[in-house]
Parts: structure tokens; C-alpha cells; sequence
């Protein structure tokens, strides 16, 4: 009888293993059908990239790790950063802008403005070498926005009150219980000007704008694509199809393999950006708008 158990154990082992992790290995099966490459195709390294900066711009450590990544890889001969975005905090939209500048200067890079590329979107965009806007994009919101809400009133039906101990004059400076002074708001604006010059002193050099004109094209002014167009905000109006077309010939490359974003790396970017909006609605920060 031991004998015959033996001589069964290859298979009865293999049974036992499955019974007992069945669920588990349906899992990883699933897992399997949905990321598996399913063309030949899938298995070629790519050798255009494509970017994508979508939503408000708050968190964009994976985007620059992307560009970096695109600019040190010989394979990629070009980059399409595609923008869906209303702009979003100062910093992280001037690390994008000089990402694609160091990257432009390796290989080219355009830029399609998928629905809405403005404010902070635009500044993170304005050194590529081309920036094609959908026909229904809206283009523009040059300007810088500081806002926090005057709570003080319900603070006060509620009963509650702040207290706190500072060194320095303007250490309270935009805090939200109680109504901000003339001098507060001063500062502010000096620090909402000194970022808005910047702003258009770099869209204008990168833009081949004159800076001394930037009410045109800057001072908040929010433009259709073919008006963003005439005021020299973008270089084309067209869909993705052309966008992708106009890189293929920038980057001589006859036969075009894109990159396709991981899923499950998709939906870890969603996440981010939702929690990195919950913080800002919470924590008011000086923002591109």
C-alpha cells in the first residue's frame, strides 16, 4: 500500500498543491490575460514615448522619472507629452518645464494638448519643440492665485478659537482664522507678482514672445486653440493622429513602436493625484491659474 502511495505522489502532490491554493492561482491567472503582452508587436522595445500629465499638477515625481528615463534610453528617438490639465502648485510645474528642456536638447519632444492645457500645464509644456492643441482645447490662464478661506465667522458660532506664539511680522501670513491685513496682503502680492514675472518672462523666452506684450498672451487670458494660435501660445491645432505623425518625421523614425502604460501603474497615478488633491484642498498653496 505504501508502495502504490509513492508511486502516485507526483501526481497526488501537484492535486493537493491546487485544492488548497485553487483561488489563488485563478487570481494570478487573471492577473496574467489582463497584463500579458498579446502581440508580437507588445515584445519590440518601443522607440517613441509617449508622457502623459493629466489632472492638477501637484505630485509629478513618476512623470520626471519618465522623462529622465526617455532621455537617457538611445532606443527612444522622440517624446509626446499629452496634457489634459488645469494647471496646478508653482514647483512641481517648473520641474516638468525643465525636464523637457533638458530632454528637448537630446531629442524632440511635442506636446498635445489633449483638453485643456493651462496655467501651470502650459509653463510645464512651453519648451518643447512643438505644441499641437486639439481643436476644442482651451489654452492660455497665464497667472498666479493665492487663496484661502476667512473661516473666523464660523469658528466663532462654533466656538472655537486659535492661539499661537511666532517670531517675525509675517509669520501669520495667510493663515484662515481671521481676515488677512492690508499689510499681509501686501506681501502676497509681492510674492504673487515675483512668480508671475517669472512665469511670463520664461513662456516668453521659450516662446519666442515679446515679453513686453504679455498682456496679449498672459495676464490670465483664456484662449481656444486657434486663438492660443494666433497670439503664438502653440504652433498647430490638430487631434492625437497629427501630433504623433508630426513627432514620427522629428524623430525619423519610419516605423513607429509606442509604449504602453502598465494598468495597474494607471491606476497607482489615479490615486496619487486624488490624495494629492485632497491635501491641497486643506493645505491652500500658491498655484499657476
Amino acid at each position: 500500500m505504501g508502495f502504490i502511495k509513492k508511486l502516485f505522489l507526483p501526481i497526488t502532490i501537484p492535486m493537493k498543491f491546487i485544492q488548497e491554493h485553487f483561488k489563488a492561482m485563478i487570481f494570478l491567472l487573471i492577473l496574467f490575460l489582463i497584463f500579458a503582452p498579446t502581440t508580437e508587436k507588445d515584445l519590440r522595445p518601443n522607440n517613441l514615448q509617449s508622457i502623459s500629465l493629466i489632472g492638477p499638477i501637484m505630485e509629478v515625481s513618476e512623470v520626471l522619472t519618465q522623462i529622465e528615463e526617455a532621455q537617457k534610453n538611445n532606443k527612444i528617438k522622440g517624446v509626446l507629452l499629452i496634457v489634459n490639465s488645469p494647471g496646478g502648485a508653482v514647483a512641481p510645474s517648473v520641474e516638468v518645464a525643465y525636464a523637457i528642456k533638458r530632454l528637448r536638447e537630446k531629442k524632440p519632444v511635442v506636446v498635445y494638448a489633449q483638453g485643456m492645457i493651462a496655467s501651470g500645464s502650459y509653463y510645464a509644456s512651453i519648451w518643447a519643440d512643438k505644441i499641437i492643441a486639439n481643436p476644442g482645447a482651451m489654452v492660455g490662464s497665464i497667472g498666479v492665485v493665492m487663496q484661502g478661506a476667512n473661516v473666523s465667522e464660523l469658528m466663532s458660532k462654533i466656538g472655537i478659537a486659535t492661539q499661537s506664539v511666532q517670531a517675525g511680522k509675517y509669520k501669520k501670513v495667510g493663515t484662515p482664522d481671521r481676515k488677512w491685513k492690508d499689510f499681509e496682503v501686501n506681501e502676497l502680492n509681492k510674492v504673487i507678482y515675483g512668480t508671475y514675472d517669472m512665469f511670463t518672462k520664461d513662456v516668453a523666452d521659450a516662446r519666442n514672445l515679446d515679453f513686453k506684450k504679455r498682456d496679449i498672451y498672459a495676464n490670465a487670458h483664456i484662449f481656444t486653440a486657434y486663438q492660443a494660435k494666433e497670439v503664438g501660445l502653440i504652433d498647430d491645432v490638430g487631434v492625437m493622429y497629427d501630433a504623433k505623425e508630426q513627432l514620427k518625421v522629428m524623430s525619423k523614425v519610419t516605423n513607429a513602436v509606442w509604449n504602453k502604460e502598465d494598468k495597474f501603474d494607471k491606476l497607482m497615478k489615479k490615486l496619487s493625484t486624488s490624495t494629492a488633491v485632497t491635501l491641497h484642498t486643506y493645505f491652500p498653496a500658491l498655484v499657476l491659474k
